[in-house]
């Protein structure tokens, strides 16, 4: 239990990561479904945010459901809707060369987007489990020739039951050792997912608290947002891990079961 819970101030909006935090290997964290039903039952305003955009939120919505936590679809927000948001705010109604799968291709075109390998306003890495040689050959060369690099999150690497799998920062990686040109990336640790995510529901950065289970990721851009931080140790973190960060959360608690009335 943290040694400030008393002293914590008044928390109108919640973020809260969703792997490591609310699920773990597609089981429900003890207190997670408690703690989302508590939010609904006093229409406390909140976000369920993930870096994975490989799921639609409604796909997500579903797989949590069979998890037993209920999670309507426009609670949650993912790497790809921030990045789809991000990219309708820069250029409406601009093209896209994607690689990735149906968060972010759906997400950009709801946004009015057009999804095309002929001079693409940007090129758009999101997360896949099917990148072929070809697609990013084809990336490459329209970076080359002017088009404009986003990338929806910076994890080099992914889980599976067998061990580690190489993810949209490995293949953002290759891309620019050819290109020469780094990636903007939208999703965590940028700040802007979590502004964006803010924007979605009118939250505002003095009274909304950010919940993860990540330094690297979670803290560090709550911190940067402004945000009361809360790191869970039901995910990656433990003690050693906070010692490695020149910062701190507000907050350490065993899981979100501790934030329940």
């Amino acid at each position: 239990m943290s040694d400030i819970e008393q002293g914590r101030p008044s928390i109108e909006c919640w973020l809260t990561d969703m792997d490591g935090v609310l699920v773990h290997e597609n089981r429900a964290i003890p207190g997670a479904a408690e703690l989302i039903a508590q939010w609904e039952a006093k229409a406390q305003p909140y976000l369920v945010l993930t870096n994975n955009s490989i799921f639609t939120a409604r796909d997500l919505s579903a797989r949590l459901a069979a998890s037993g936590i209920k999670v309507p679809e426009d609670r949650i927000w993912t790497s790809a809707l921030a990045t789809a948001a991000f990219l309708k705010q820069q250029k409406p109604g601009g093209s896209a060369f994607v690689l990735g799968e149906a968060g972010i291709l759906t997400a950009l075109h709801d946004a009015g987007y057009v999804m095309t390998e002929t001079n693409p306003d940007y090129v758009v890495v999101g997360e896949t489990r099917n990148y072929s040689f070809d697609a990013i050959t084809k990336a490459i060369r329209l970076i080359n020739n002017g088009a404009r690099f986003i990338s929806t999150n910076p994890d080099a690497t992914g889980p599976s039951p067998d061990g580690v799998l190489p993810a949209t920062g490995a293949i953002n990686a290759l891309i620019t050792k050819v290109t020469g040109k780094e990636p903007y990336i939208v999703g965590k640790p940028n700040p802007m997912m979590f502004r964006s995510a803010m924007n979605k529901i009118g939250a505002h950065s003095h009274n909304t608290g950010m919940i993860g289970d990540r330094m690297d990721t979670d803290i560090v851009a709550g911190m940067e947002a402004g945000l009361h931080t809360v790191l869970v140790m039901t995910g990656i973190a433990d003690q050693a891990e906070i010692e490695k960060f020149p910062f701190r959360p507000v907050e350490v608690l065993g899981s979100v079961a501790e934030l329940l009335d």
